[in-house]
Formats: C-alpha cells, sequence, structure tokens
C-alpha cells in the first residue's frame, strides 16, 4: 500500500500544482505564460520524484505506469493498483484546486476553469479533435520515451527525475497552446469533472486526452523494449 499512497500523493500534488498555476494565474496570456505553467507541471515532477521515486517509481501518470508494464518493471497488480491511485490522485488534487477557488472573491464561479484540457473552442488555437490525438500521441510518446531511458539506469537514478521533469515541461511548452498538454490521463479527467461546474464541454472531450495519451504511451514501451534496448 505505501507505493499506492505515494502514487495518490504525488498525482494529486503534479494536478494541484501543475493545473492550479494555469487556473489562478490567467492561462497563456497570463502572469505566468506558457514558460511559467511549463515549469509548474515539471518541477512539481522534479519534486516528487525525490520525494515519493524510492517508495513507487514516481509514475504518478497511469500511462508511464501502461509503459513500465509493457516493459515488464511492474506486475500486472502493480499496475491497476498504481492507475487506480493516480485517477484518484487527480480526482483528490482537482477537488482541493476547486476549493481553493470557491473560496476566492475572484475566482469563486470557476469560470476560470481548473486547468482542463480540451480541443476546438477550448484550444488556445481551436486545435480540431484530430490534431489534439495527434499532439497528444507525439508528446506522450516522447516523454514516455525519456522516462524509459532515464529510469533504465541505476546510474541514472541520481538525476532521473530532474530530466524526466524537463522532458515534462519541455512538451507542455508545445502542448500548451494546442490542447493544454495532458500526456497523463489523471491529470486529464480530475479537473475535466469538477469543470462541470462551468460546463460539460471539458468532460466530454475529456476522452480524447485518456486515449491520446495511453497510445503514445503504449507506442513508447514497444519501441523502447523491442528495438531501442533490444529485446527480443
Amino acid at each position: 500500500m505505501r507505493k499506492y499512497i505515494a502514487e495518490f500523493i504525488g498525482t494529486l500534488v503534479l494536478t494541484l500544482f501543475g493545473c492550479g498555476a494555469a487556473a489562478l494565474t490567467g492561462g497563456i496570456d497570463g502572469v505566468l505564460g506558457i514558460l511559467g505553467i511549463a515549469a509548474a507541471f515539471g518541477l512539481a515532477v522534479v519534486a516528487m520524484a525525490y520525494a515519493i521515486g524510492d517508495i513507487s517509481g514516481c509514475h504518478i501518470n497511469p500511462a508511464v505506469s501502461l509503459a513500465m508494464f509493457i516493459d515488464q518493471r511492474i506486475t500486472l497488480t502493480d499496475f491497476i493498483g498504481y492507475v487506480v491511485a493516480q485517477f484518484l490522485g487527480g480526482f483528490a488534487g482537482s477537488g482541493l484546486l476547486a476549493v481553493i477557488l470557491i473560496c476566492s472573491d475572484s475566482f469563486g464561479d470557476l469560470s476560470s476553469g481548473l486547468g482542463a484540457n480540451g480541443f476546438g473552442d477550448l484550444s488556445y488555437v481551436g486545435l480540431n479533435m484530430g490534431g489534439a490525438i495527434v499532439v497528444e500521441v507525439i508528446l506522450t510518446f516522447v516523454f514516455v520515451l525519456t522516462v524509459l531511458g532515464a529510469t533504465d539506469n541505476l546510474n541514472n537514478s541520481s538525476v532521473a527525475g530532474l530530466v524526466i521533469g524537463l522532458s515534462l515541461m519541455f512538451v507542455h511548452i508545445l502542448g500548451i497552446p494546442l490542447t493544454g498538454t495532458s500526456v497523463n490521463p489523471a491529470r486529464s479527467l480530475g479537473p475535466a469533472v469538477f469543470s462541470v461546474f462551468s460546463g460539460l464541454e471539458a468532460l466530454i472531450q475529456v476522452w480524447v486526452f485518456i486515449v491520446g495519451p495511453f497510445a503514445g504511451a503504449a507506442l513508447a514501451a514497444l519501441l523502447y523494449r523491442f528495438i531501442i534496448a533490444g529485446d527480443n
């Protein structure tokens, strides 16, 4: 249970601080802008990697856990436990963010959103559904491939958290104006559910940000396992 509790806490922190940075600072056109919001997500991963990495490996992302399962680094039981804990963490982080916003005079009606992902009207550049799927597959593929490589050698353990956090920031820089950047189904589902208080569109679209990351992670894991790592 220690591993699952760690994954719950890590995903809660990632969702609260990453999505909170977007929701509380005005999004792309706000105080932090793309780089600041991207850094919030990346730094959350760095912090959690060094806090819980020795306990659970700090996946804090169902897509990463899927890749680890495909690469036979975790069992089916752990995969299921991790994913359940991560989704619960995403809900908890989004719920805490919603409470914070409700207690604020400026954001109390939740109209500023909760950092939910989206396409069409919810995309800064108006990206359509097909484009959103392609973007999420590509971004997740790059991110998960980096995670697999960075964690495959024990000699990298001291810097793996930093590398993974920077790679998450890297994919967010491109993805934020396109879809808001998911690459993480748990980070997407929580905000989408709590966004119903200001509209249903994010919840209707959230399937893209579950399917896309899982597909990108599976592709990355298969490529890494059978081609890059040379496992036959």
